[in-house]
Protein backbone atom coordinates (compact mmCIF):
# COMPACT_ATOMS: atom_id res chain seq x y z
CA UNK A 1 0.00 0.00 0.00
CA UNK A 2 1.38 3.43 -1.00
CA UNK A 3 0.44 6.61 0.81
CA UNK A 4 0.19 9.83 -0.55
CA UNK A 5 2.11 12.29 1.31
CA UNK A 6 0.96 16.07 0.78
CA UNK A 7 3.02 19.11 1.16
CA UNK A 8 1.78 22.17 1.66
CA UNK A 9 3.69 24.89 1.57
CA UNK A 10 3.94 27.66 4.09
CA UNK A 11 3.09 31.12 2.11
CA UNK A 12 4.21 34.40 4.60
CA UNK A 13 1.78 37.07 3.86
CA UNK A 14 3.69 40.18 2.05
CA UNK A 15 5.29 42.93 4.56
CA UNK A 16 3.75 46.31 3.70
CA UNK A 17 6.90 48.64 3.99
CA UNK A 18 4.15 51.35 4.57
CA UNK A 19 7.05 54.05 5.03
CA UNK A 20 8.22 53.12 1.80
CA UNK A 21 4.94 53.57 0.23
CA UNK A 22 4.40 57.17 1.97
CA UNK A 23 8.03 58.06 0.77
CA UNK A 24 7.30 56.83 -2.64
CA UNK A 25 3.96 59.00 -2.77
CA UNK A 26 5.79 62.04 -1.62
CA UNK A 27 8.48 61.84 -4.23
CA UNK A 28 5.50 61.81 -7.03
CA UNK A 29 3.97 64.48 -5.61
CA UNK A 30 7.31 66.46 -5.53
CA UNK A 31 8.27 65.52 -9.34
CA UNK A 32 4.58 65.39 -10.86
CA UNK A 33 5.14 62.02 -11.87
CA UNK A 34 1.72 60.01 -12.17
CA UNK A 35 3.60 56.38 -11.49
CA UNK A 36 6.72 54.94 -9.68
CA UNK A 37 7.91 51.09 -9.26
CA UNK A 38 10.96 49.53 -6.64
CA UNK A 39 11.83 46.28 -6.89
CA UNK A 40 13.83 44.28 -4.47
CA UNK A 41 14.00 40.51 -5.38
CA UNK A 42 10.92 38.89 -6.39
CA UNK A 43 9.13 42.06 -4.23
CA UNK A 44 7.36 45.11 -6.10
CA UNK A 45 5.91 47.99 -5.05
CA UNK A 46 4.14 50.43 -7.44
CA UNK A 47 2.78 53.58 -6.59
CA UNK A 48 0.55 55.74 -9.01
CA UNK A 49 -1.75 58.76 -9.40
CA UNK A 50 -4.25 60.20 -11.66
CA UNK A 51 -3.92 63.69 -13.07
CA UNK A 52 -6.89 65.70 -13.75
CA UNK A 53 -6.22 68.86 -16.17
CA UNK A 54 -8.80 71.66 -15.55
CA UNK A 55 -9.06 75.11 -17.78
CA UNK A 56 -10.46 77.68 -15.90
CA UNK A 57 -13.02 79.68 -18.03
CA UNK A 58 -14.00 83.57 -17.85
CA UNK A 59 -17.14 85.04 -17.86
CA UNK A 60 -18.06 86.17 -20.84
CA UNK A 61 -18.81 89.98 -20.29
CA UNK A 62 -14.90 90.09 -19.22
CA UNK A 63 -12.94 92.35 -21.26
CA UNK A 64 -9.13 91.55 -22.03
CA UNK A 65 -6.58 92.34 -19.35
CA UNK A 66 -3.98 94.61 -19.49
CA UNK A 67 -1.14 94.25 -17.51
CA UNK A 68 0.49 96.82 -15.90
CA UNK A 69 2.89 98.86 -17.77
CA UNK A 70 6.16 100.62 -16.73
CA UNK A 71 6.48 104.28 -17.62
CA UNK A 72 7.84 104.37 -21.08
CA UNK A 73 6.79 100.62 -22.13
CA UNK A 74 4.18 100.26 -24.95
CA UNK A 75 0.56 98.75 -23.52
CA UNK A 76 0.72 95.00 -23.37
CA UNK A 77 -2.55 93.03 -23.30
CA UNK A 78 -2.51 89.74 -21.06
CA UNK A 79 -5.06 87.61 -22.65
CA UNK A 80 -3.68 87.34 -25.97
CA UNK A 81 -1.13 84.85 -24.50
CA UNK A 82 -1.80 81.62 -25.05
CA UNK A 83 -0.80 80.64 -21.24
CA UNK A 84 -3.58 83.73 -19.98
CA UNK A 85 -6.74 82.26 -22.09
CA UNK A 86 -9.16 80.71 -20.11
CA UNK A 87 -9.16 78.15 -22.31
CA UNK A 88 -5.90 77.01 -22.56
CA UNK A 89 -5.21 73.46 -21.55
CA UNK A 90 -1.91 73.04 -19.79
CA UNK A 91 0.82 70.33 -19.15
CA UNK A 92 0.20 68.98 -15.98
CA UNK A 93 4.37 67.40 -16.00
CA UNK A 94 7.44 67.97 -17.96
CA UNK A 95 7.70 65.38 -20.95
CA UNK A 96 7.15 64.81 -24.31
CA UNK A 97 3.97 65.39 -26.23
CA UNK A 98 2.03 63.14 -28.67
CA UNK A 99 -0.66 64.19 -31.27
CA UNK A 100 -1.57 60.83 -31.93
CA UNK A 101 -1.32 57.57 -30.16
CA UNK A 102 1.46 55.98 -32.78
CA UNK A 103 3.15 57.44 -35.89
CA UNK A 104 0.18 56.40 -38.28
CA UNK A 105 -2.86 56.74 -36.24
CA UNK A 106 -5.07 59.92 -36.78
CA UNK A 107 -4.49 62.82 -34.21
CA UNK A 108 -6.27 62.87 -31.05
CA UNK A 109 -7.94 66.21 -31.93
CA UNK A 110 -7.91 68.64 -34.51
CA UNK A 111 -8.19 72.40 -34.80
CA UNK A 112 -11.87 72.85 -35.07
CA UNK A 113 -13.09 69.60 -33.18
CA UNK A 114 -15.35 69.87 -30.98
CA UNK A 115 -14.65 67.62 -27.62
CA UNK A 116 -16.70 66.58 -24.93
CA UNK A 117 -15.52 66.46 -21.47
CA UNK A 118 -13.53 63.12 -20.71
CA UNK A 119 -12.09 62.68 -24.61
CA UNK A 120 -8.51 62.86 -24.89
CA UNK A 121 -6.54 65.50 -26.34
CA UNK A 122 -2.86 64.12 -26.12
CA UNK A 123 -0.38 62.04 -24.69
CA UNK A 124 2.58 62.80 -22.44
CA UNK A 125 5.43 61.02 -22.11
CA UNK A 126 7.20 61.22 -19.06
CA UNK A 127 9.85 58.34 -17.77
CA UNK A 128 8.82 55.61 -19.97
CA UNK A 129 4.57 56.30 -18.70
CA UNK A 130 2.12 57.18 -21.31
CA UNK A 131 -0.19 59.74 -19.83
CA UNK A 132 -3.20 61.01 -21.97
CA UNK A 133 -4.41 64.52 -21.24
CA UNK A 134 -8.43 64.68 -21.20
CA UNK A 135 -10.38 67.46 -21.77
CA UNK A 136 -11.91 68.43 -18.46
CA UNK A 137 -14.94 70.81 -20.42
CA UNK A 138 -16.18 70.26 -23.64
CA UNK A 139 -16.08 72.70 -26.80
CA UNK A 140 -14.17 73.17 -30.13
CA UNK A 141 -10.31 73.29 -29.97
CA UNK A 142 -9.62 76.58 -31.59
CA UNK A 143 -5.67 76.05 -31.55
CA UNK A 144 -3.42 73.26 -31.35
CA UNK A 145 0.03 75.04 -29.74
CA UNK A 146 2.54 72.31 -29.88
CA UNK A 147 4.16 69.85 -32.37
CA UNK A 148 3.75 66.19 -32.41
CA UNK A 149 6.67 64.80 -30.59
CA UNK A 150 7.57 67.92 -28.87
CA UNK A 151 9.09 68.37 -25.69
CA UNK A 152 6.38 70.17 -22.66
CA UNK A 153 7.16 71.95 -19.95
CA UNK A 154 5.06 71.74 -16.57
CA UNK A 155 2.45 74.48 -16.70
CA UNK A 156 3.05 75.40 -20.86
CA UNK A 157 -0.22 76.20 -22.41
CA UNK A 158 -0.58 72.97 -24.90
CA UNK A 159 -3.65 73.90 -27.23
CA UNK A 160 -6.86 76.00 -26.84
CA UNK A 161 -10.72 75.25 -26.04
CA UNK A 162 -13.59 77.42 -26.26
Amino acid sequence: MQMKTERKLKMSPMKIDHDAIRNLADLLNETDLTEIEIAEGDKRIRVTRTITVQAVTAPANMGPITAANAPGEPAKIAALAPENHPGAVKSPMVGTAYLQSEPSAPRFVTKGAVVKPGDTLLIIEAMKVMNPIKADKGGTVVDILIEDSQPVEFGQALLIIE
